[in-house]
This record gives C-alpha cells, sequence and structure tokens, in this order.
C-alpha cells in the first residue's frame, strides 16, 4: 500500500523539466512523410497525428496520412499507398511493427527510414523491423502505475477486471504488468482479463459490461484498460444498470483521450488514466526521422509517465482535454531545428 501511494503521488506531479533532446541536426528541408495509421478513431493516433502534423509545419515538411482502419485489409491498403507517395520517411503509428514486418520490407529497400509510435512492446529500434525507434512511454511503468492506483484507491481491497487486446504484443505486456500487480497485492482480488479487440470495442463493449456485471456484481469494483477506448463504450451499460457514477472506478494505461479527460473531470466513473504526451510524442516522432535524415543516432528520449486525476486534470493541457506537458518543448524542438 505505501509502496503505490507513494508511486500514485510521484506521477500525479506536475510537468517536470524537460528531459529529452537538447542538441540535434538542423532541419533536413523539403522532406515528404507518410503517416501509416493503425485506426484513426483510435484518440491516441489521432493525438500523435496532430502533433507530427505541427511539427511538419515547423519543419516545412509535407505529412500524408493513411488510416489503416483497424482491419487487415485497411493496413494492406495503407501501406500500398503510402509507398505508391514516394516518402523520404514512413511513420508507423499504432501498429506492430514486428507483425507488419512484410509490409516494412519495401520501405527498407528503398533506404526510406522508419520510425514507429506504440509499434512494439518497448521504447528503442525493434530488433528484426527497418522500425529504428519506437516512440512510447515504458509500456511496463504505465502498467504498474495504473494497477497501482487501483491499489491504493481501495485500500488494498480492490476487486479487478482487466481489458485487453491479446493482438498487439504491447497491449499484453501492459495486461501481464498489470496483473502482475494486482496478484501482489494480498487482499485484492483479480475477477478476470477480458480479451475484446480495440477495433471492436464500439459493438462488443455494451455487452461485454452487463456480462461482467451480471457475473461478478459487487465483487467488481475496478476496470483496467490497456485503453480509454473501451470505457467509450461501456458507460452507458453502467448507467443502464443504475451504477452511481463512484460505484466503480474506470482506470486506463493509455492514452489520455478527450473522452476520458471528460469523464475524469466530471467524476463520472473513469477517475484515472495514464495519459501519454501524444502531440509531444508526434513532434518526437519528426525529430528522429529528422536525425536519421541527417545520418544521426535517434535521441531515444523516453517521457516520464504522468497519472491525470480530478486533482491535476486542470493542469499541463487538461482544460483542452489532453495531457499536453507544460515543458516547452515546441519551442525547444523549433531551436534545435532551426537555430
Amino acid at each position: 500500500m505505501s509502496q503505490a501511494q507513494e508511486v500514485v503521488s510521484r506521477a500525479t506531479l506536475g510537468a517536470v523539466r524537460w528531459s529529452g533532446p537538447d542538441s540535434g541536426p538542423k532541419a533536413q528541408r523539403g522532406k515528404s512523410i507518410a503517416l501509416v495509421a493503425e485506426d484513426l478513431r483510435n484518440g491516441g493516433i489521432v493525438g500523435v497525428a496532430q502533433g507530427a502534423r505541427e511539427a511538419a509545419s515547423a519543419m516545412g515538411w509535407t505529412l500524408k496520412i493513411f488510416d489503416g482502419a483497424g482491419s487487415a485489409a485497411g493496413r494492406a491498403k495503407a501501406f500500398s499507398d503510402a509507398l505508391a507517395a514516394k516518402p523520404d520517411g514512413l511513420i508507423l503509428c499504432g501498429s506492430d511493427a514486428l507483425e507488419n514486418k512484410a509490409a516494412l520490407t519495401p520501405f527498407a529497400k528503398n533506404n526510406i527510414p522508419v520510425v514507429g509510435w506504440h509499434a512494439g512492446v518497448r521504447p528503442g529500434p525493434i530488433e528484426g523491423t527497418p522500425v529504428a525507434m519506437n516512440v512510447t512511454s515504458d509500456p511496463l511503468e504505465v502498467a504498474r502505475l495504473t494497477a497501482m492506483a487501483a491499489v491504493a484507491q481501495s485500500n488494498g481491497r480492490a476487486g479487478v477486471v482487466i481489458l485487453t487486446d491479446s493482438r498487439y504484443g504491447i497491449a499484453m505486456t501492459k495486461a501481464k504488468a498489470m496483473e502482475n500487480v494486482i496478484r501482489a497485492c494480498r487482499e485484492c482480488t483479480l475477477l478476470e482479463v477480458r480479451d475484446v479487440a480495440i477495433s471492436e470495442s464500439g459493438e462488443k463493449m455494451p455487452a461485454v459490461t452487463r456480462e461482467l456485471l451480471e457475473r461478478h456484481g459487487e465483487r467488481w469494483t475496478h476496470a483496467l484498460a490497456i485503453n480509454d477506448i473501451y470505457f467509450d463504450y461501456s458507460i452507458a451499460s453502467l448507467t443502464s444498470a443504475a451504477i452511481p457514477s463512484d460505484g466503480i472506478s474506470l482506470l486506463s494505461a493509455g492514452d489520455g483521450s478527450a473522452s476520458a479527460f471528460l469523464r475524469i473531470q466530471a467524476k463520472t466513473y473513469q477517475t484515472v488514466t495514464v495519459a501519454e504526451p501524444l502531440n509531444m510524442h508526434g513532434w518526437q516522432v519528426m525529430d528522429e526521422l529528422n536525425r536519421l535524415f541527417a545520418g544521426r543516432p535517434v535521441s531515444g528520449f523516453v517521457a516520464p509517465v504522468h497519472l491525470v486525476n480530478a486533482d491535476n486534470i486542470a493542469f499541463d493541457g487538461g482544460k483542452k482535454s489532453q495531457y499536453d506537458p507544460d515543458n516547452g518543448y515546441r519551442d525547444i524542438y523549433r531551436r534545435l531545428w532551426n537555430p
């Protein structure tokens, strides 16, 4: 309990001083970038794409976005269209790099550098793929923090359901890390781990939520999800079951969507999201590509984790329903690119 409370308290502090790169190459002018998005219905992916668009403007680059729409056919078309656009660089946004290795190979053969966001289970290069840098918060740290928040909230007595998507390595890594924390809590109970595809959450989560309520009843006190999107489609079922807004606590290990911020602000079921600095990540993926264009190593920067709750939601971009650290990253990157 004391460890959980300490970790949560530290992660809810305001944005820390900039800990990213303080040097780098000038903007390599006139570049065209393709961004292949796993699914633009995912708020995290949209946030990164928006940041990348901002950064492209600051660089004098062009950015084209190709939506995989969360399906194999959509993904294949997005890769094909992106390659046909003959970009100078590729951003793989929200898709697993190892699973899409064959689709990435033509880019590598054409000497097109590739940077990912949430393209693997950890930050850094993804071995066995062309991805030179996977930009992400540490998923293990994010997941553990989310689970510890549930432990702290419940005074060590949480009854937990974990929601994940087995199609993605990063999702299963998060789910396992959350499971380990809950199992280590002596009086907490892991009720079940439920596998629901993110792309099918809209159609499946209302029924899944009703089923979980019927199966576990009052024993179910906390839901831990690998992404906020699951909760977008759970609320109606909770409301129709007459569960009071503080009758169950929803906690998400990413990504800090606008709808999650609104729920936390209104104190309606969701209490926590471990929000990633999505817009800042968009700037970082562009900076990493710029380093590769200049023949320099990637920065390897990993942003510190940040837990958003009702107490700190008004800060660091929260008034705009996003986590946007007030650490001056836009001006810092501009100075690096345009000294």
